[in-house]
């Protein structure tokens, strides 16, 4: 190349697409790019879609619409799963130049080098029956986290969801080869890492290795100080992973997010879920039983097709009833190819909201009280860069986000304190060790 060219990748989604980004972005600059935000004009931009809601559509459509306001003569390029699901009406989008399906993406850098001084569309979408191959991924940037691509895919089709048709069956590497993934981050600054996939739990697919034997190994990973589980399936959260994440590790923090999406055993039958109330509710009683202290995290869904006043309340009772610590609310959405648009009488938007707004508000309750739980105990925190007016923020081991007096020296540094009182912004105040 005569002149450095720059790249811009901009990630909608899931932290699994985090760590895809990031490591498309690598390839990019291994190649001699320069890798530069939105707003600077770059000579191609990379946008990485998420296809969970219609709002990550519209999202896409209006970066794509940016991008060529920024720079008008910009390469746009589209992947990830709106990209594999819908390339025709990406297509149709005025100022996209390419649009690579879930088995083409890997090959970016590439594509965009044989096609950049073209003018014709470029659009590359195999069957997703033809996705196979796992690519492995972490993200770099963030000097205190990373996110570790450990699996993709997913075997499970629950009615209401687009990833298997957006990234095929589940599949992973090897735990040797995992593993050494891993280690390319033990010499970074990277102090703690997120284990992230579509359905982690589902590793090794019932071969001769399973989650289980992984996070174990990842547990003897020297200089690495901790580790995340992003989400797990109830049904995977086995017993055993529970005793060893809160009784044995060293590494592994006191922290699960398990997808719940109802709290009614009839709708999780209609959504083809592999659970029903009475697991999710032994799975958190496990956990705390074992350690009071964790922090739980839910995903619930609102709107299911055919979700009755009486579903509904079902859910608000279970939940208000659990143990948990805070929930992620997602708002149904119709999507093309899922089975969930055929089953009920589709609930008005404005009772969607409405559930919305009452779930929302239980979580701000249930994350007030564990916070205030954890009042004058002692944690340790991880502290990042962020700096606000003098002030820096972090997560304690089971994750509470904690506020102090801006220090540099304590950046990216594990750090005892004391939970001192709760902000209005819902962190905690902390006093330092002496």
């Amino acid at each position: 190349m005569q002149f450095q060219r720059k790249v811009a990748v901009y990630t909608l989604g899931c932290k699994l697409n985090f760590s895809e980004s990031s490591t498309l972005a690598r390839s990019f600059e291994e190649a001699g790019y320069a890798r530069v935000s939105f707003e600077e004009a770059p000579d191609v931009f990379v946008i990485n879609t998420c296809s969970v809601t219609e709002n990550a559509d519209k999202k896409c459509k209006q970066l794509v619409k940016k991008a060529k306001e920024i720079n008008p003569s910009g390469y746009v390029a589209i992947v990830g799963c709106y990209a594999q699901l819908k390339p025709d009406e990406i297509a149709k989008i005025p100022g996209v130049n390419m649009v690579l399906g879930a088995n083409e993406k890997f090959r970016l850098l590439e594509e965009v080098e044989t096609n950049f001084e073209s003018q014709e569309l470029v659009v590359k979408n195999e069957s997703i029956k033809h996705a196979h191959a796992f690519n492995p991924s972490y993200s770099a940037g963030d000097r205190t986290r990373s996110f570790l691509k450990v699996q993709d895919g997913c075997d499970y089709f629950c009615t209401f969801c687009t990833i298997p048709l957006a990234r095929g069956k589940s599949r992973n590497a090897s735990i040797s080869e995992t593993l050494t993934e891993a280690k390319k981050l033990v010499d970074s600054p990277v102090r703690e890492v997120v284990l992230t996939g579509v359905n982690i739990g589902d590793f090794g697919q019932g071969g001769p290795e399973n989650f289980f034997d992984l996070i174990q190994q990842l547990d003897t990973l020297e200089g690495i100080d901790r580790f995340r589980i992003s989400s797990i399936e109830p049904n995977l959260l086995s017993n055993e992973i529970i005793d060893f994440c809160l009784k044995q590790s060293q590494r592994f923090m006191p922290h699960f997010h398990i997808p719940l999406q109802s709290g009614s055993d009839r709708i999780l039958k209609l959504m083809r879920r592999k659970y029903d109330r009475k697991l999710f509710q032994n799975r958190v009683e496990q956990i705390k039983a074992i350690n009071p202290d964790c922090c739980i995290g839910v995903d619930v869904i609102v709107g299911f097709p055919g979700e009755t006043d009486e579903d509904f309340q079902e859910t608000l009772d279970f939940l208000q009833a659990l143990e948990v610590s805070y929930l992620h609310v997602f708002t149904y959405s119709e999507r093309a190819n899922t089975t969930a648009i055929k089953l009920g009488e589709p609930v008005p938007i404005s009772v969607r909201k409405e559930r919305s707004k009452q779930l929302h508000w239980l979580s701000d309750r249930k994350k007030q009280q564990f916070y205030h739980s954890q009042l004058g105990k002692w944690r340790t925190v991880l502290f990042e860069q962020e700096e606000d007016e003098g002030k820096m923020y972090g997560f304690t081991e089971n994750y509470l986000k904690v506020e102090s007096i801006f220090d540099a020296s304590l950046v990216n540094q594990l750090v005892p304190v004391q939970m001192d009182h709760l902000t209005l912004d819902q962190t905690i105040k902390v006093t330092m060790k002496k």
